[in-house]
């Protein structure tokens, strides 16, 4: 058969495949009206930093799958890997074994991790990596004998799970209104979105104001009753918010002077994204007690994530007069040999040379988006490091959110698709996460198709009477 017959019989395979998914396969965050019959469109192969669709078109993959696929798609070390392992040792169990790779992974991670935290506990994912924090933060005070201290500090268009109490710390719009979730065990900061900041203030002032209102949340509520504050040292799906300079230190100060555990939710921000194994301390200056991470640890070929650990945390845990006290926690797949092999050879890849490939590529990356500021329905292009987003308004001057906001990423996703090129919309926002490997000729080629995209948006919401333009 012909290259081109084996490409159309592809493309009829997944369409048919698309239809029978719409009756069995449940999606994430699928709406009430259509739950159970909505139909997902096909993916059918990836290669570097393209995936192609169920038409047969190669499509650039802007959200790297979902933040994940680091190292590029059909990286043949990661498939290797996994096959060796796995004709080695597919499984073992963790609560009465270990495996190499689990043992070499740990010790890679805490040669990399900020600070002291030197014990890595591994999850299956960001969610599970996320409660396992929060978890050792509650059986930490139990032990300590403080079981009052358990509140935790999270904040606006946060995202960091969607397990029960990792989902409910989630502040992005539209999120919790229809989802049952233990916000009496919260306290909710401000975004720290220098773009919504009030008009006229300086970011000096905005992050003295963000930090006085976390000390006067440490205040009300006291610091006996709070036990952790958990940031992503980038708000990732709240819209890629880049904090204004200084506020994490500062934030980490109040923590450290109220003994307040600080998480850094780098289940975006590690591996690579912004140019670090670990984004804490190299770019953001601060030193956690704690660090969840997920998705780039294996770029996604494989479902792992993991919490590492303050040494001195589990030191204080040995001198306590509760040595019977039992961390019952743990995940079937916890210490997973497979995905441990796989994250090694993945660290590999980044630190033989794909760290300092970032490193080199991302101004230009920054700057090639920060050229759409000049398109009318453009009010802020933000980000660092193979992050980015691109935030719509009604009109520049006032910030003024679209009326239109739902629908404005999708009609932008949509163009996008049509012309090469997927993005991850986020209600008014668009979002770009490539995968590390991309190059400038394709960062380029990114942007002149969001640029066409969104202008083609703008004709559509001037036809539609829904913008002035």
């Amino acid at each position: 058969m012909s290259g081109s017959r084996q490409a159309l019989a592809l493309a009829d395979e997944m369409v048919a495949l698309r239809e029978r998914g719409g009756g069995h396969l449940l999606a994430p965050w699928a709406q009430a009206g259509k739950i159970g019959r909505g139909a997902l469109g096909m993916v059918g192969d990836g290669d570097g930093v393209y995936v192609t669709d169920e038409a047969g078109r190669r499509l650039i993959d802007g959200p790297a799958g979902m933040w994940c696929v680091n190292v590029g798609h059909r990286r043949a070390e990661l498939i290797e890997a996994m096959r060796e392992q796995a004709e080695a040792l597919s499984y073992n169990s963790p609560w009465y074994t270990s495996s190499a790779p689990a043992v070499q992974l740990a010790e890679r991670l805490a040669g990399h991790a900020p600070g002291d935290l030197a014990h890595a506990f591994f999850t299956t994912g960001g969610s599970s990596a996320v409660e396992t924090a929060l978890r050792f933060m509650m059986f930490f005070n139990n032990v300590k004998g403080r079981p009052e201290k358990k509140l935790i500090v999270t904040r606006d268009r946060a995202y960091h799970g969607s397990t029960y109490l990792a989902g409910a710390l989630n502040g992005r719009p539209r999120d919790q209104s229809w989802m049952d979730s233990d916000q009496d065990r919260l306290i909710r900061l401000s975004c720290p979105d220098p773009f919504r900041r009030p008009d006229g203030m300086s970011l000096e002032a905005f992050t003295d104001q963000l930090v006085e209102e976390f000390r006067q949340a440490i205040e009300t509520h006291g610091a006996d009753r709070i036990g952790a504050f958990i940031a992503e040292p980038i708000l990732a799906s709240g819209g890629v918010v880049v904090p204004p300079p200084g506020y994490l230190p500062r934030m980490r100060e109040l923590c450290r002077a109220a003994d307040i555990l600080f998480i850094a939710d780098e289940v975006v921000t590690a591996f690579g994204r912004l140019g670090e194994v670990f984004s804490s301390q190299e770019v953001f200056g601060i030193e956690p007690d704690m660090i969840t991470f997920a998705k780039g640890v294996t770029s996604g070929y494989f479902p792992l994530g993991g919490t590492m650990i303050s040494a001195r945390l589990l030191e204080e845990l040995r001198a306590s007069n509760h040595p019977e006290a039992a961390f019952a926690h743990g995940l079937t797949y916890s210490s997973h040999p497979i995905g441990c092999a796989v994250a090694l050879r993945n660290l590999d890849l980044l630190e033989g040379g794909l760290l300092a490939q970032v490193r080199e590529t991302a101004p230009y990356f920054q700057a090639a988006l920060k050229r759409l500021e000049a398109l009318d329905l453009v009010g802020e292009v933000r980000g660092q490091g193979l992050m980015g987003c691109v935030e719509c308004v009604a009109e520049k001057a006032g910030r003024t959110p679209l009326a239109l906001d739902l629908e404005v990423g999708k009609r932008i996703d949509q163009h996008c698709q049509e012309r090469g090129l997927l993005v991850r919309p986020l209600i008014q926002m668009c979002v770009i996460s490539p995968p590390l490997v991309i190059t400038r000729a394709q960062i380029d080629q990114v942007v002149d198709i969001l640029e066409a995209a969104i202008r083609q948006t703008m004709d559509d919401l001037v036809r539609d009477g829904l913008w002035k333009g």
